[in-house]
């Protein structure tokens, strides 16, 4: 009876461990199918963010360079006449070379709402509604053609 036993308790360990090798094989090669799928799409998803990037910064520096906004120099002479700060002509010059509101109280070291108070008081004293109004305009006042 023993030996019936062991032979019984052998062949079902065989019979799982073969199960569980073949269920092994069919995981292993269905999981595989997912994983390549997964690194494409990775793949595919970063050169998406890459090239939009890319395009983003492209268009941006084309919709400066089409608004003449490009080698913009300021007379700060001509502009203080108009009540400008020497402040308020760093935003300025900062937003003529692209920046945001954001990145310009960054770079300044100044809160948003400070440049957004800045750039408020410059459309007011350049009497504009826009950013790129207030370039064109600043640019007109320090060089009169």
């Amino acid at each position: 009876m023993k030996k019936t036993v062991l032979i019984y308790g052998a062949l079902l360990a065989v019979l799982v461990i073969l199960l569980r090798v073949l269920e092994y094989r069919f995981f292993v090669r269905d999981l595989s199918i997912e994983i390549y799928i997964g690194i494409i799409a990775i793949l595919f998803t970063s050169l998406g963010i890459w090239f939009g990037l890319k395009l983003i910064d492209r268009q941006k520096s084309k919709a400066i360079s089409q608004s003449g906004l490009d080698g913009f120099i300021i007379n700060s002479e001509k502009l203080r006449l108009h009540g400008i700060t020497e402040r308020e002509l760093e935003v300025l010059e900062l937003m003529a070379s692209g920046l945001s509101n954001q990145e310009i109280a960054n770079k300044l070291f100044v809160s948003l709402h400070t440049i957004k108070t800045h750039s408020a008081n410059l459309y007011s004293k350049l009497d504009v509604k826009r950013r790129t109004q207030a370039i064109r305009k600043a640019r007109e006042i320090s060089h009169p053609e």
